[in-house]
């Protein structure tokens, strides 16, 4: 008879989910200090709120209900439904509501936080993502729309974007409420899965939209889902519409106006913009990079927009009798991270320290004393912190990507020269300790 064996814990993550390294975290930190300079120059406020929420409070809003718990992951605590958040823009509304009669109006305030969405994932789309949030609530006037179009064009070339490797498009949704009006459709659930399914054209294209607009599609893994159940001659009707330039709306002459006074022309008309999420009441728009993206194989795949948003004047009143107008724009920051690697280089300090190889223990107030000499002159440095001779050492060394070891045996502490290797070279050379920093930094 043979023995059970116990079961091992599963060392893959489920789908959606990425572990981060060094160098992808280094680049979004550095996009992250770009957004954060210029949301203290245009006076915005920075805000944190919790992970989770009542679900109630933001399982409306939700892109993709058509999916398993509606979207969101959630628990059940005592009597009341908690989720993780899937967005930043409902609990600001939750926010706000809380806080009316405290905050200025109209209040400006900022948020970076992670969020999650219980979504089939794809490539650079994922179930927990970092996403930068920033919104005015509390103003009808489009000169806040403009402002934050005009912001993220800011960031994004402070990220290092030209102008042509970008574009945000912009339409608004009274397009399609009058085409919805054209077209006769009054059932509140069937815009909405009009909405969700036009805002999936620039991954799916107008064939898999058509699809959804009618009875429903099946993916490549064969999950279906449900369509709008509109008839033929409608989506033809729609799909034409939209293919068209249309007449601007009155909203969008205005932020045309704005954006002449800004000297901002990095934009364009396209009614095909539409953002999934039934909130939005306005001008919306979306913000699209004009390079190819490709996936881990090498393959140009279809990535879609990094972020958008648009106005939405009626969310905070679900919480009660406010008035408070607002308009938003959100970026997803690990999408962008995973555009912008592969556009330019960035030129990132990672983590090389310099090591100091132990020879004897009994020798360790030494190593520790030219520890402490280096860091405080701003060499990054450490004692080899693992067990093993020489050999091991050297292979961790260049593992780490070490720019120098440091040999400081029993004959080098008598004579004060420790041996200095460059890892890059194989040079090696006896240096005096006072004159030890600066031929570190002739390496490094």
């Amino acid at each position: 008879m043979t023995k059970n064996k116990k079961n091992k814990p599963l060392k893959d993550l489920p789908l959606g989910f990425i572990d981060r390294q060094e160098k992808e975290l280094l680049v979004r930190d550095f996009i992250i200090s770009n957004i954060k300079e210029v949301m203290i120059r245009y006076g915005f406020k920075y805000l944190e709120t919790p992970s989770f929420e009542y679900t109630e409070s933001i399982g409306k809003f939700l892109p993709d209900k058509d999916r398993p718990d509606g979207g969101v992951f959630s628990f059940k605590d005592e009597s009341k439904w908690l989720s993780l958040r899937y967005d930043l823009t409902a609990p600001l509304a939750r926010y706000v509501a809380k806080n009316y009669l405290e905050i200025p109006k109209p209040f400006k305030r900022y948020q970076l936080g992670t969020v999650w969405r219980n979504e089939k994932p794809g490539p650079g789309r994922f179930r927990e993502f970092l996403q930068f949030d920033a919104d005015f609530v509390g103003t009808k006037s489009l000169q806040a729309d403009a402002e934050l179009c005009v912001m993220i064009s800011e960031i994004l070339e402070k990220c290092g974007l030209l102008k042509s490797e970008y574009v945000i498009k912009i339409s608004s949704r009274k397009i399609t409420e009058e085409l919805f009006k054209k077209i006769n459709i009054k059932d509140e659930q069937q815009k909405l899965s009009s909405l969700r399914a036009l805002d999936k054209i620039d991954r799916l294209g107008w064939n898999g939209v058509k699809q959804l607009l009618g009875e429903g599609r099946k993916d490549k893994s064969g999950d279906f889902t449900k369509g709008a159940n509109l008839s033929s001659k409608n989506i033809e009707i729609i799909e034409n519409e939209l293919k068209k330039k249309l007449p601007e709306t009155q909203d969008l002459e205005e932020i045309f106006k704005i954006f002449k006074n800004y000297n901002f022309s990095n934009f364009e008309f396209d009614p095909s913009i539409i953002r999934g999420l039934e909130y939005y009441t306005g001008v919306i728009f979306e913000v699209n990079l004009k390079f190819d993206v490709k996936n881990n194989k090498g393959q140009v795949i279809q990535f879609g927009s990094i972020g958008g948003g648009g106005r939405y004047d009626n969310l905070v009143n679900n919480f009660g009798n406010y008035d408070a107008p607002a308009t938003g724009i959100s970026i997803g920051l690990d999408r962008l991270v995973y555009a912008l690697m592969q556009k330019k280089e960035f030129k990132i300090k990672q983590s090389k320290p310099v090591v100091i190889c132990v020879f004897s223990k009994n020798s360790m107030k030494e190593y520790i004393d030219l520890q402490k000499l280096l860091r405080e002159a701003g060499v990054s440095t450490e004692i080899y912190p693992g067990e093993g001779k020489l050999k091991k050492q050297m292979e961790y060394a260049n593992k780490i990507n070490s720019p120098a070891v440091i040999l400081y045996g029993e004959d080098e502490i008598k004579s004060g020269k420790p041996t200095l290797r460059n890892l890059s070279s194989g040079d090696e050379r006896s240096i005096e300790i006072k004159e030890l920093v600066n031929e570190i930094k002739k390496i490094i």
